[in-house]
């Protein structure tokens, strides 16, 4: 992470802040955060990112010190960022990499990192996933709808990236992503009830309705569905849509490229929407 942040929109320095205008936050978790992707010094899907976070301090009121609204209006936000990127000589104005915004103990935390190292070797290649969680959730559960609540339930399984499912044996979703399944001539994603995080892509394609020739249609996927399909993609903010060639041992050698579909769509509706 890059030491240069801002609080309210003012720019300082990371080691510079006092923990104790932090410590709802530092000592009991309590806020909630976004991650956006940030390409030549343009956020994407900013408004989005900023109207899931303020439903989600709405959602629970009372249990985290919520800012003051104006620190999460788009505008502001907007150009806190430019503040940093102008500050910092290692950020810079066409700065490529993830922003962090974080809610709590009355305050927004802006802050920066550089995309993963292997991200480009992820788009190339893929990932693979081989395991289950079958029952992690249960279906309808709210708390798994809301970015940092659900960090919490995903973080000790990240490095293995299991698939998530439900008491019903229905499929979730990735720690930290979504899940696409091509099945048939349809592009399938688990529903918010299923639960599973309301992703900002994920939105993006459900209100696009198809890539390619492919519609999309959120329902939900059974684990013993998962031998009907042909191509698997997961998503998020930060690596956009990752292909999963090998689903459970099984290949899926049309993932990569279903991947790489979504992420030009996603690209050309990010350019519209700045």
């Amino acid at each position: 992470m890059f030491s240069t942040v801002a609080v309210d929109g003012e720019v300082r320095r990371w080691e510079e802040l006092p923990l104790r205008d932090f410590a709802q936050g530092f000592f009991f978790g309590a806020g909630f955060f976004t991650t956006f992707r940030i390409e030549a010094g343009e956020p994407w899907f900013l408004a989005r990112h900023l109207a899931r976070l303020r439903a989600s301090l709405a959602a629970f009121p009372g249990a985290v010190r919520t800012p003051p609204s104006e620190h999460l209006a788009e505008a502001a936000v907007r150009e806190a960022i430019e503040r940093c990127l102008r500050a910092d000589a290692a950020l810079g104005p066409t700065f490529r990499g993830v922003g962090k915004l974080s809610a709590s103990d009355g305050r927004v935390l802006l802050t920066f990192r550089e995309h993963a190292p292997d991200l480009e070797r992820m788009h190339r290649e893929g990932r693979a996933l081989d395991s289950q969680e079958p029952g992690a959730y249960r279906r309808g559960e709210p708390t798994l709808n809301h970015k940092g609540l659900a960090y919490f339930r995903q973080y000790s399984l990240m490095e293995r990236l299991p698939l998530l499912g439900n008491e019903a044996g229905e499929v979730c979703e990735l720690p930290t992503a979504n899940v696409f399944f091509q099945c048939g001539g349809v592009l399938v994603t688990p529903p918010l009830s299923a639960p599973c995080l309301p992703g900002i892509i994920r939105e993006v394609l459900l209100e696009a309705g198809q890539v390619g020739t492919l519609p999309i249609v959120e329902r939900p996927v059974s684990f013993a569905q998962l031998a009907q399909v042909s191509a698997c993609v997961f998503t998020n903010s930060a690596q956009v849509a990752t292909g999963v060639p090998s689903l459970l041992g099984r290949p899926l050698p049309t993932s990569l490229a279903l991947a790489q579909d979504i992420r030009s769509l996603v690209e050309a509706v990010a350019a519209r929407e700045r």
